[in-house]
């Protein structure tokens, strides 16, 4: 080895000490933010929406720093690594599953499938319902809720080649909302969650599975778009426009699950809504005691949204099939990516019937 490394070499140690300790308080820290901080803060919800690699890439040169010096150092890189990827990304390893066969007496696995299509883009794009319905005909949804499907919503059917690939699906369609089911659905209707002068609403449906009444509700709430790129725009100036629109979708999350508690019934709550697991947002729906598909029965981060954006990577999982407890979840996947800016989350559900 030159001896001109070796003066390097205690500075270069210093700065690997220097790097894991930082690793380890930055994943800690954020851990502690994301699900025991003050959940309504706007500044710690707008950490929940940085790009993952943000926080994996620094903790992954820690780790390879740490080669520089012990073993100790290197676990402790490690464990940060392990924190980052685990609880501040939040990695599903389906330990939630319901283990009973799919044949199971008194039971019916039926695949839900909520999928924001972006109709207003796919119709103008070449073959883009092509990609929709080569997704949907790949999932074979017994049940399919689509939000942004405005397009779809104004023929009266399933138009652009869906029926083809839904041929026994009954629909209903409302404003960006439709609804397409192999079960008969019930009392479909539009629900109100507007915001001061906006006008936003959901959709509420009945769905009988042999028998039993299933609570199905779509809903897409408000986009953190405007709040972001204020942020990213104006800097510390902006933050009072992310407030403002963290409380929005704060107060639909809301008015939606005061329309529903206390659940008088089995229920799916599925949609784009916007907003992380560990959101106050999706923790207000969970806090009547649903649960997250995904994270129950799904293995890996289950992102669904960011590949449009730079740099093409999914790295928000915010799209979300909630259900509740007398559901039980088999398994649950995000599917591709080509189709929309947002992955589809499918899930089979096991419904008790009667």
């Amino acid at each position: 080895m030159s001896p001109l490394i070796f003066p390097a070499l205690p500075a270069l140690r210093w700065l690997a000490r220097s790097a894991v300790v930082l690793s380890l308080l930055c994943a800690v820290g954020l851990s502690w933010l994301f699900h025991h901080g003050p959940a309504r803060t706007g500044w710690v919800e707008l950490l929940r929406y940085v790009p993952f690699l943000a926080y994996a890439v620094p903790a992954v040169l820690a780790l390879g720093l740490s080669f520089l010096l012990g073993w100790a150092w290197r676990l402790v890189a490690a464990g940060a690594l392990g924190l980052v990827l685990v609880s501040v990304m939040d990695l599903s390893l389906g330990l939630g599953r319901t283990d009973l066969p799919s044949d199971a007496p008194g039971t019916r696995t039926v695949r839900v499938m909520t999928y924001n299509i972006k109709s207003y883009r796919a119709v103008f794009r070449e073959g883009g319902f092509v990609q929709l319905n080569n997704e949907i005909a790949q999932q074979q949804p017994d049940i399919l809720v689509m939000q942004d499907a405005r397009e779809v919503s104004r023929q009266g059917d399933l138009p652009y080649g869906m029926r083809a690939v839904l041929p026994k699906h009954k629909l209903y369609a409302y404003g960006q909302y439709a609804v397409a089911s192999r079960f008969p659905v019930n009392g479909c209707a539009p629900a109100d969650m507007s915001l001061k002068n906006e006008k936003h609403e959901y959709v509420r449906c009945t769905v009988d599975i042999d028998g039993t009444r299933i609570d199905l509700v779509t809903a897409h709430l408000l986009t953190p778009r405007e709040g972001l790129n204020a942020t990213r725009e104006e800097r510390l100036s902006g933050l009072d426009d992310w407030r403002a629109n963290f409380a929005d979708r704060l107060t639909q999350a809301d008015r939606i699950v005061g329309a529903l508690a206390p659940l008088k019934q089995p229920t799916i709550v599925a949609g784009d809504l916007n907003a992380p697991e560990h959101s106050v947002v999706v923790q207000t729906f969970l806090g009547l005691g649903l649960r997250d598909a995904f994270s129950a029965g799904g293995r890996g981060w289950g992102f669904t949204h960011g590949h449009s954006l730079k740099p093409g990577v999914s790295f928000l999982r915010i799209d979300h099939i909630l259900v509740s407890p007398e559901i039980g979840v088999r398994n649950a996947w995000v599917g591709w990516r080509g189709g929309s800016e947002h992955r589809p989350v499918v899930a089979d559900l096991v419904v008790p019937t009667r």
